[in-house]
């Protein structure tokens, strides 16, 4: 089989709106597996225009990240492999080419030798203690000292993080209450960057929060318990935070339904009341913030739009809402953008992406490893 022809992509770029080309080469022949495409800033004779035929007036931008995400895990924990493609694949439907899975208890690895679905960085499986998590979900640790072993076996395992549940229900206390002692919090941290792995944490309230700060933690998922004081100090030691503001708007459902536990329900009912003062107390204070979904339980995918729409509810402006699903979330994850030599992942919008939910959601044109979706 013989390579394809080179494409050609004409439009302006974000976050700037400069106009570019980029050619998409194709190196040998396809494998069973389909072609292969890189971007490359030469121009390419006789390449096929793919986008933008008619001049600069569409949009370009890599792929789109989902910094939180769940490929492999439904409302009652592990799903069947090809309902997990099917995730995966709804999440190249809407441009979402790179994607975070912030803990899964199935071995999506496979996934890496099929260039048809995005890229997933995984974060192993949640490790938290028993009974102190959603069933079917987590590793479940007796003793609070196996921490730091399973945190270097699933940095070993994973792709670069690994996931804590820092707090949750205690029904003991009726409330929401930390996991792990300070201790073992730092040890088991260090561990994880020992083997070359940053660290992520589930937290919904406010007590888990600064022992995992000072412990060293890179980055807080959700974060609804923020204070000023836990704020000042993500900003000292660096850390990011993961908001997931579409998945905290099922607070009031999730307080419903705890009448058993009336002290947690009033918890969480104050959480969602407060969680934009809060999550924009971080964005003003320069807390770096990601766009993340949680889909895969009580999210569906393909929702990252939705939650880049979200971000601007917090302050952010439209360009860095976007940037945080995208360009920035990139760099946070290492992962490259539109450069020469990198795998041709992006997406095209003939209308400006940063207006709305209405047109990131729809992207004209995706392209994942050189191919068309």
């Amino acid at each position: 089989m013989a390579a394809p022809p080179a494409l050609h992509i004409r439009a302006r770029a974000l976050p700037d709106g400069e106009p570019v080309e980029w050619w998409v080469v194709y190196e040998g022949s396809p494998d069973e597996h389909g072609p292969r495409g890189r971007l490359s800033a030469e121009p390419v004779p006789g390449a096929e225009t793919v986008f933008g035929a008619d001049g600069f007036g569409g949009w370009v931008m890599p792929g789109l990240v989902d910094a939180h995400c769940h490929v492999g895990l439904g409302a009652g924990g592990a799903i069947p492999m090809d309902e997990a493609v099917a995730q995966a694949e709804t999440e190249r439907g809407v441009g979402a080419l790179l994607l975070r899975d912030a803990g899964s208890p199935i071995d999506t690895r496979g996934f890496d030798d099929r260039p048809d679905l995005p890229r997933i960085i995984r974060a192993g499986r949640h490790l938290a203690r028993p009974k102190r998590y959603q069933r079917g979900f987590a590793i479940e640790l007796e003793d609070e000292w196996q921490l730091p072993d399973a945190v270097a076996a699933q940095a070993r395992w994973g792709d670069g993080w690994v996931k804590l549940v820092g707090d949750w229900i205690d029904r003991d206390l009726g409330d929401l209450a930390p996991l792990w002692s300070d201790d073992v919090l730092a040890t088991a941290i260090d561990a994880a960057h020992a083997n070359g792995a940053r660290v992520t944490a589930h937290v919904f309230g406010e007590d888990a929060l600064p022992g995992l700060i000072r412990a060293g933690i890179d980055c807080i998922e959700h974060g609804t318990g923020l204070t000023e004081d836990t704020v000042d100090l993500m900003v000292e030691y660096g850390t990011a935070l993961v908001p997931t503001l579409i998945n905290i708007e099922n607070f009031p459902g999730i307080a419903a339904a705890a009448d058993r536990y009336p002290r947690y329900q009033r918890h969480m009912q104050a959480l969602h009341a407060t969680c934009v003062d809060r999550i924009g107390a971080a964005r003003e204070a320069g807390v770096p913030i990601f766009a993340g979904s949680d889909a895969g339980s009580a999210v569906a995918h393909g929702r990252i739009a939705e939650e880049v729409q979200a971000l601007k509810g917090i302050g952010m402006t439209p360009t860095d809402a976007l940037g945080a699903a995208c360009w920035d979330a990139r760099a946070w994850l290492r992962r490259p953008a539109l450069e020469h030599g990198a795998s041709a992942d992006l997406v095209c919008y003939a209308d400006d992406p940063r207006t709305g939910t209405a047109v990131l959601a729809n992207p004209t044109l995706v392209m994942l490893r050189g191919v068309i979706y």
